[in-house]
């Protein structure tokens, strides 16, 4: 794994609308794969602050947490990535 996709994947982590299961479809790593990774990567504070907000009711990272309006992983207004390089128009 180079720093490019470990970057990626931190930020995927970070984001409260894209779950685990896009990042496993993404990269391969399963949720205990990217704690593993986070933990690494982060400050002890930072990734406390991270796994806090994904264990609260705040992050949909879990697809059977989040609410059935949710049908997506990116926004509406991002361009489209495809194994995690920007499409071509």
């Amino acid at each position: 794994m180079n720093q490019t996709e470990i970057d990626r994947i931190i930020e995927m982590a970070w984001e409260d609308r894209t779950p685990f299961e896009a990042i496993k479809a993404q990269f391969g790593y399963t949720e205990t794969d990217v704690i593993k990774i986070m933990r690494k990567a982060l400050k002890s504070t930072s990734f406390k602050s991270w796994r806090k907000r994904v264990n609260s009711g705040v992050s949909s990272k879990h697809l059977q947490k989040r609410g059935e309006e949710i049908n997506r992983f990116r926004s509406s207004r991002q361009k489209t990535i495809s194994n995690n390089k920007i499409s071509k128009r």
